[in-house]
């Protein structure tokens, strides 16, 4: 009894003992974070929503917001990037709408009209009433698309291949930080919406 109580005690002890060596070595995300650099005026954009309404980066004023570029006939990394941020979308709470908003921007504007954006919208839970789906004319999307600093390349079969980018712009329109591909992790990402609300 005795020995079993010891081997207790000493095996609380180092797992004790592993769990503050893991805590030290995790990484801390404190409020003493610098904060995102300032890049830019976040560029421009006058497009219509997948409602048929006119949306401008104007509107946005005064919320943060995450800029990104999609197709719906995608089958590549699209249906990746959409679900993860579906995934932050929920993890905001009521935040999301009231003071983050989401902006996807098609790069294929020819087949991505208003109605089929909306079907894509709902195809993965987008919550429409703080994320916008959105295309325009050929010349206005692909002006948008290089002043992001996006590359858009279409295929004879009609692919489209574009740069996976997503940037933050803070609320008085500076853009703030550009995540490059799917890869980035969505607690990151989170994180970084929401430090743009205490500045």
């Amino acid at each position: 009894m005795r020995a079993a109580l010891t081997l207790t005690l000493a095996a609380l002890v180092t797992l004790a003992s592993l769990l503050l060596v893991l805590s030290r070595d995790a990484p801390q995300h404190t409020s003493l974070e610098p904060p995102l650099p300032k890049i830019r005026l976040a560029p421009q954009f006058a497009l219509t929503s997948q409602d048929g309404a006119p949306v401008t980066l104007a509107d946005f004023r005064g919320k943060v917001v995450a800029v990104t570029f999609i197709f719906t006939m995608c089958t590549a990394t699209c249906p990746v990037l959409t679900p993860m941020m579906s995934f932050v979308q929920d993890q905001l709470g009521a935040d999301f709408g009231a003071k983050i908003a989401f902006v996807s921007i098609t790069v294929d504007p020819e087949r991505d009209t208003p109605d089929v954006l909306k079907e894509y919208a709902q195809a993965f839970g987008a919550n429409l009433t703080g994320w916008s789906f959105l295309t325009g004319a050929p010349a206005t999307i692909r002006d948008v698309t290089r002043r992001y600093g996006v590359y858009t390349s279409k295929s004879d079969n009609g692919d489209v291949e574009h740069t996976f980018l997503t940037s933050i712009v803070d609320p008085r329109g500076t853009l703030r930080v550009q995540y490059l591909g799917v890869r980035f992790d969505p607690e990151e990402f989170r994180r970084d919406l929401l430090s743009l609300l205490k500045e």
